[in-house]
């Protein structure tokens, strides 16, 4: 079983460059960030064309998830994650596709720091923390993959200081992300390549893609009833260099 994550950057705008890498690339299950769609105007008619069932929940403008499958129809569990009732960005949806729970995020960027957008990144993080420990606690195999908008270490970011005062690689984000780990989740990626870069994004700026200058900000965390099926973990990197292209690649999975 492929799994992969996917920050489209406007699905209907890269709809093109979707559709193309589904069928090259066909993984079984696709989380995907930044819809940039509202529900209406997702492309579920190409979508299911292309062979893949989907839950989604979009937003006007900014944010928006969605859970494809291949030759199925994703199972939808919640389209939020629960802790703030007064939180209605779209950045979570989970669903339960062939025996595995997938949640797809889109952590908030927490941007400028410090101040209250930060602090609002690092609220959603103990949010995903509280809730997706219930799954360890009853062993359910599942995912959490998304765009997490952290760079887990200095090796998961090019040799630079612009980004010194970004939010993506703050002490607390990448706390908070470990914290994770510390639960007993598994960073699929890294596991796998425990040495190479495995960059995921480049921004659209500063000539950053010619020159790799990249992060690693999507990943896909394992349960620990599902981390030992792990065989095989890469990131489509040349999708990032197409015309039209996201300014994130997908990073993806195999499961024996």
């Amino acid at each position: 079983m492929k799994i992969a994550t996917f920050n489209i950057n406007n699905i209907n705008r890269r709809l093109p460059n979707l559709l193309r890498w589904l069928h090259a690339a066909k993984p079984d299950i696709v989380c995907l960030q930044e819809l940039k769609s509202t529900d209406a105007d997702f492309p579920a008619g190409a979508i299911d064309r292309a062979g893949y069932g989907a839950v989604w929940r979009g937003q006007k403008t900014w944010n928006g998830v969605a859970i494809l499958a291949r030759k199925a129809e994703p199972v939808l569990i919640r389209s939020a994650l629960p802790g703030d009732r007064e939180d209605h960005e779209a950045r979570y949806i989970e669903a339960a596709v062939s025996g595995i729970l997938i949640a797809c995020l889109y952590l908030p960027n927490g941007n400028p720091q410090p101040g209250p957008k930060f602090d609002a990144k690092l609220k959603w993080f103990k949010r995903l923390q509280r809730h997706s420990q219930q799954f360890l606690k009853q062993e359910i195999p599942a995912v959490l993959a998304g765009d997490y908008n952290v760079a887990p270490t200095a090796a998961d970011i090019y040799p630079t200081r612009s980004w010194d005062k970004d939010a993506l690689i703050q002490p607390e984000s990448r706390a908070a992300f470990k914290s994770l780990l510390a639960r007993g989740w598994t960073d699929a990626i890294r596991t796998v390549h425990p040495a190479k870069p495995m960059f995921t994004f480049w921004d659209y700026k500063r000539n950053r893609w010619p020159r790799d200058a990249g992060l690693r900000l999507d990943h896909l965390l394992l349960s620990p009833a599902l981390a030992p099926r792990l065989i095989k973990a890469g990131v489509d990197r040349k999708l990032r260099g197409e015309e039209g292209a996201s300014d994130h690649a997908p990073a993806w999975i195999v499961l024996k």
